[in-house]
Order: C-alpha cells, then sequence, then structure tokens
C-alpha cells in the first residue's frame, strides 16, 4: 500500500492490512481512486468557511457520514453516495462563493459610500464659490458705476454671502471631517476583521495554516540572515476522530479550543507562535529555542494535556496528544524543516502516542510501497 494510502487509513482508524475495525466486519481493499476522494474531502474539511448556512460544525458532520459511507465494504453500492456528495458538494461552494462575494460587495459599498460623499461635498463647494464669484463681480461693477446707493448694496450683499459662505464652509468642514472618520474607521474596522478572520482559525482562535506557513518562511530567512536557532513542534490530538464519534462534534470542538488554551498557556511568550494547521492538528513556532529547549515545552505541554480533565455539561473529557520536534537546521529548506516535524509526529503515533519524538537531523528517505 502506498504511504499516502496508509497514512489516511491510519486516520481513519482503517488498519494496515486494509480492513475496516472489526466492528464492521469482512476484509475490503481501498482503492487508490476511493482513497484520493476520503482524501479530499478530509482535506475540504478541514478548511473550511464559515457560512450562515452552512456552519463548520454541521458540514464537517455530513462530510464525516459520507466518508463513513464510502469506507464501507466494495459489496455495496457507491453511486448514490458519490451522487449525493456531489449535490452536497456543489451546493456548498455556491454558498461559500455567495458568502465571499456578499463580503467584498460590502466592502465596495462602504468605499462607495465614502467616494460618493466627497464627490457631493467638492460639488457643493464649486456651487458656492460661483454665488460668491457672482456676488465680488456685482461689487466690482458697483465700485465702477460710482453710486454710492448701489456700493452700498452691493456691498452688504458680497459680506452677506461671504459670511455664509464661511459659514458653510466651516459646517461643511466639520461634516466632511466626520464623515470621513466614520468611513475610514468602517474601512479600517473591516480590513482589520477581514485581516484576522484571514489569519485565525476561527473556531479555536489559534492561527490558521496560512498564518504558519507565512511565520515558518519568515522564520526561515532569518535563521539564513542571523543563525539564530528556532524549532517547530508538530502536534496531533490522539484518537480525535473517537471523540468526535463517542460525544458529537460539539464535544470535539469543545477539544479543539481547549487544547488551543492549553498550549497558549505553556508556550506564552510573545514571539511564541501557535497554529491550528489541519482538523486536529498544530504547529508550535518557538524562535531563540534549541531542540532541548524546545522538549521541556513539549513535555510541560504533554503533561499538562494528560491531566486536564475537561468539564463540559454532564461530561469530564480526558485526551493526551502526539508531538514531533525539529529544529531548522543550515542549508534547510522550509519545506523539509515541517517535513521532519511530521516524521516525528508520526513516528510518535506509531510508536504508541502520548509522546513526542525528535526529528532526525535529514529527511528521512521516501519509502515506496
Amino acid at each position: 500500500m502506498k504511504q499516502w494510502v496508509q497514512k489516511l487509513m491510519h486516520q481513519f482508524d482503517i488498519n494496515d492490512s486494509r480492513r475496516l475495525p472489526q466492528d464492521h466486519g469482512d476484509a475490503f481493499e481501498i482503492s487508490e481512486d476511493r482513497a484520493t476522494l476520503l482524501y479530499i474531502i478530509d482535506t475540504y474539511n478541514k478548511h473550511l468557511i464559515e457560512t450562515e448556512n452552512y456552519p463548520s460544525r454541521k458540514v464537517r458532520e455530513i462530510f464525516d457520514d459520507f466518508t463513513k459511507e464510502l469506507v464501507k465494504p466494495q459489496s455495496e453500492k457507491h453511486e448514490k453516495v458519490l451522487f449525493r456528495l456531489r449535490q452536497y458538494f456543489n451546493t456548498h461552494r455556491i454558498d461559500e462563493y455567495a458568502y465571499i462575494q456578499k463580503t467584498f460587495d460590502d466592502f465596495k459599498s462602504i468605499i462607495f459610500d465614502f467616494v460618493d460623499q466627497l464627490a457631493e461635498d467638492f460639488r457643493q463647494e464649486e456651487m458656492s464659490d460661483r454665488e460668491v464669484n457672482q456676488s465680488l463681480s456685482g461689487l466690482k461693477e458697483a465700485v465702477e458705476a460710482n453710486s454710492i446707493d448701489e456700493l452700498r448694496e452691493k456691498s452688504r450683499d458680497f459680506i452677506d454671502r461671504y459670511m455664509e459662505y464661511q459659514s458653510r464652509q466651516d459646517e461643511r468642514k466639520t461634516r466632511r471631517m466626520s464623515a470621513v472618520k466614520k468611513n475610514l474607521d468602517a474601512v479600517k474596522k473591516q480590513l482589520t476583521e477581514a485581516n484576522r478572520s484571514m489569519r485565525v482559525d476561527h473556531l479555536t482562535n489559534a492561527y490558521n495554516r496560512k498564518s504558519f506557513d507565512e511565520k515558518a518562511k519568515q522564520h526561515w530567512h532569518l535563521f539564513e540572515l542571523t543563525q539564530v536557532p528556532v524549532s517547530l513542534i508538530t502536534l496531533d490530538i490522539d484518537h480525535f476522530k473517537k471523540i468526535n464519534d463517542a460525544y458529537g462534534h460539539d464535544i470535539g470542538d469543545f477539544v479543539l479550543k481547549e487544547c488551543v488554551r492549553i498550549l497558549k498557556e505553556v508556550f506564552h511568550r510573545d514571539s511564541d507562535f501557535v497554529a491550528r494547521v489541519g482538523g486536529e492538528e498544530f504547529a508550535i513556532l518557538l524562535p531563540d529555542y534549541q531542540v532541548e529547549h524546545a522538549v521541556k515545552k513539549a513535555e510541560a505541554a504533554l503533561e499538562k494535556i494528560r491531566k486536564d480533565t475537561l468539564v463540559h455539561a454532564n461530561l469530564q473529557i480526558q485526551f493526551t496528544a502526539s508531538m514531533g520536534i525539529a529544529q531548522l537546521q543550515p542549508g534547510e529548506s522550509v519545506h523539509d524543516w515541517i517535513k521532519r516535524g511530521d516524521q516525528a509526529l508520526y513516528e510518535s503515533k506509531r510508536t504508541g502516542r502520548d509522546r513526542f519524538t525528535i526529528a532526525s537531523k535529514h529527511l528521512a528517505p521516501h519509502k515506496v510501497a
């Protein structure tokens, strides 16, 4: 069996002999096509966009149901399952697109209102300028006409119009500055929320995969220039699927959030970077830490996770986690650094879970099944 298929089946609690767990009955073959489909569902499941019509928790439940149906023995027909999956996936993608489009339209509306307000102010200023100029021209004509009565009338008219003009200028300036500030505050708030939404995982408030990839690359560039050490810890909650199956996705979400809370308590420096990079997968970047320092922090985190009893309603829940630790090596790419961490994490899970493994200094060769 190819390594990626083996890893996927391990994730879904399907053993290396391509059998379902004992309570599912007879052996069956997992084709590479079906494994690919399961991988696509799993990847999409980890990167959902929260919308009003499709809450992430509900979507994960539905995709998990599809997954369970797709890993049933080959004797059962899958055409209906695939048809329903295509329908649901299409509907969900349309809703995601509509959500993103609406967010973009709302942002455009704020900018349009801002520009429209400025244009109206400019038009009003031009009209006022014309009125004052006309009054000024009348005053000049009165001076040239050498008529004291006309000069008096035109002077009063000009003074009145000029004072009114200045008053309107002050009012417009105050109103314009207020409108500008209001619109700029709205734009700033929306940009801040959009930036945060792009950088933070909405469920756990940890950083998301995109932020992690960017931060890892920044540390790589810094290491290339300064050789200041930086370590990576990859973490996976043990048997998380069983937690979801036993207690439901609400409890699963609760465990994910509590896991991030614990990690932030242990990795509490301003420079520590805790990210959720997958469903139950996390990564922590530790600048200025050599591997021995990262090991002490990993031990503290595992101990705290192991001992903490989570209370939710009438339930008391305990869980464990597995870790891989990798210090960035000279000449190593970001991809290879992260891959070494993943290999160390996989070794921790393979050898019993609830432990950490220090990555080898060199990337293990790819094993061909």
